[in-house]
């Protein structure tokens, strides 16, 4: 048998007269891990869509042989017969079932017509041991965390006798203890013989993980190059086709008087009003600067930001918030929009954008006053400034009516941030601005957040890689079980320094 499980040759692949994917192939070896890397658009989603038969055969050029044998996948229901499996990065899980019916949803354990509830709970319990998860596999799912749910996916692949396993971004989601616990069950049925395929922008873990990288640049492949000893940069420069020497835009400050004061603020969780989430934090941010806020999961990071912005988290809120000197009211989203206050949550896709609407509908939904009159938007001045912004930011397409849900992660970012800019704020939240985002189009993220500052605009921005916020931040705070435990200039800043602060407990 060949060592070969999966060849892929001279893939091309089409929408309305876009080349997505041009000539493409992959060789997989059998019982690798074999990592696709590259940035955002470069094919690697519709390359394993192709594989799994999402796109059906016939609607692509080139061949796929799996265990030596030519396949034409028409549907996702053929190649999983084959034992080739999908997890796409928004997980296909139904969150009001169990955790033992979405396992076994469209391959019931039945008995003479009727599903076998026990049959089906003890099967799922050995696979829920099998990939690690201490859960009852009659928990229903939205009551797991989204590294549980990821866990649920896997076992619902190794359900249907799984022998490619395919993930894309699979640890996108994931804080650092659950990412760990994914690359240690990935690495375990590598042992048991289960070959992977994983899509990845966080390259740490791709080196750390894989066998084999294989490189896609503008819908071609570039090179496909041993893991061992290979370095995240040499990765990068095959995935932008240049050397990165620096991986931030250089910027000289220009750091103006105080604009923002938060005092002594304090939120309460709302599932359980007697416990704090942000104790008596205090920071400040000057006209011009960039500050970090740095923390460990559940630190109370995006609890801080969205409870200043308009208590869109929390209860029992107090503490003060001081603009240009006067005391303000920010107790609604509107009111902290007309202070000159706006907040880009870190899930986009749930929060940030209508992904059904066009470009133009989320530029302009949180300023409409601008654009309407007496109740009517002025669809006209809507494109135009839609349009605008297209060009000065570099959202990639061809129209502002492009449906946003269509657009790459780096370019609905980019949507999001015109969508702000265009309320013409002081102050701007940013909330994990480039998370599952390429490095490409984070340089670029980095270039209009610098651009923002420039503007005079203050800029706070949570980040969870403190190389981000090392490489980009004038200031960094630090905060730890809800209060802010340090405070480092950029010259002082290392990451060494941050972790302790971040990690300090209460009573330190």
């Amino acid at each position: 048998m060949s060592d070969d499980v999966l060849v892929m040759r001279g893939i091309t692949k089409r929408f309305a007269g876009v080349t997505a994917l041009h000539e493409v192939s992959l060789t997989v070896r059998r019982g690798e891990i074999h990592a696709i890397c590259g940035e955002n658009g470069a094919g690697k989603s519709t390359l394993m869509k192709v594989l799994s038969g999402v796109h059906p055969h016939g609607t692509y050029e080139g061949e796929i042989l799996f265990e030596g044998e030519p396949c034409a996948f028409q549907s996702v229901r053929d190649s999983e017969r084959r034992g080739i499996v999908i997890i796409h990065q928004e997980l296909a899980l139904c969150g009001q079932l169990s955790v033992a019916e979405n396992i076994f949803l469209g391959n019931e354990r039945s008995r003479r017509g009727f599903v076998d509830w026990n049959r089906t709970n003890h099967e799922a319990q050995a696979l829920l041991d099998r990939v690690g998860l201490r859960e009852s596999p009659t928990t229903r799912v939205d009551d797991l965390g989204v590294g549980k749910q990821q866990l649920v996916e896997i076992a619902k692949a190794l359900s249907k006798e799984v022998k490619l396993l395919i993930l894309d971004e699979p640890t996108a989601a994931l804080n650092d203890d659950d990412s760990q616990h994914l690359l240690d069950l990935l690495d375990g049925l590598r042992s048991e013989g289960v070959t992977s395929v994983i899509i990845s922008h966080k390259l740490g873990e791709v080196t750390r993980i894989s066998d084999t990288v294989t490189v896609l640049r503008d819908g071609k492949t570039i090179e496909t190059l041993p893991a061992q000893g290979l370095s995240e940069d040499r990765i990068i420069a095959g995935m932008v086709g240049r050397d990165l020497e620096h991986r931030f835009p250089p910027r000289t400050p220009d750091i103006g008087e105080e604009v923002l004061r938060i005092e002594d603020w304090t939120v309460h969780s709302p599932a359980q009003p007697d416990r704090v989430v942000v104790d008596r934090a205090t920071l400040s941010l000057r006209r011009g600067e960039i500050v970090g806020l740095a923390g460990l999961m559940g630190a109370g990071r995006t609890e801080l930001a969205m409870s200043v912005f308009g208590r869109s988290y929390g209860v029992g809120v107090s503490g003060r918030v001081v603009k240009d000197g006067r005391e303000i009211d920010t107790r609604t989203v509107r009111s902290a929009i007309r202070h000159g206050i706006a907040y880009v949550s870190e899930d986009r896709k749930r929060y940030g954008l209508n992904l059904i609407e066009g470009v133009q509908r989320n530029v302009s939904a949180a300023a409409l006053d601008k654009l309407s009159s007496r109740g009517w938007v002025n669809e006209n001045e809507e494109n135009s400034v839609a349009e605008r912004y297209r060009r000065s930011m570099g959202i990639r397409t061809s129209s502002v009516s492009t449906p946003t849900g269509t657009l790459s992660g780096g370019n609905q970012q980019k949507v999001v941030l015109a969508k702000w800019m265009f309320t013409d704020p002081d102050v701007l939240i940013l909330d994990e601005p480039t998370r599952g985002i390429d490095v490409g189009a984070k340089y670029e993220i980095y270039s209009i957040i610098n651009d923002l500052a420039a503007q005079g605009r203050a800029v706070l921005v949570i980040s969870s890689e403190l190389p981000e916020l090392l490489g980009l931040c004038d200031r960094v705070y630090a905060l730890s079980e809800g209060r802010i435990t340090g405070e480092v200039s950029r010259e002082e800043a290392t990451q060494e320094r941050l972790m302790q602060y971040m990690t300090r407990g209460q009573g330190s």
